[in-house]
């Protein structure tokens, strides 16, 4: 352990180590942990790709008045537009 090494601005002490590592040693219950998935759902067969976006803040507000309109996403609502105009 380094020294100065804390949790949440606790110093960590040599006896929390021993607590640690005797709970540990014990074993823990997996039934105890949350089921956790890969990540974003998919939207097709292949990966999605991020792409970064300028806008302007009256564009944002445009876009998220919409999105609560159709109580949908922000992204959703890009998407939406996107199909319409690339149709």
């Amino acid at each position: 352990m380094r020294a100065g090494e804390s949790v949440n601005g606790v110093p960590i002490t040599e006896e929390q180590i021993a607590v640690w590592a005797a709970i540990a040693e014990a074993g823990y219950g997996v039934a105890n942990f949350k089921e956790r998935g890969r990540g974003r759902p998919g939207r097709g067969a292949e990966p999605s790709q991020v792409v970064a976006l300028r806008l302007t803040s009256d564009e944002l507000a445009a876009i998220d008045a919409r999105a609560a309109l159709n109580h949908k996403s922000r992204s959703e609502t890009i998407r939406d537009a996107l199909a319409v105009y690339l149709a």
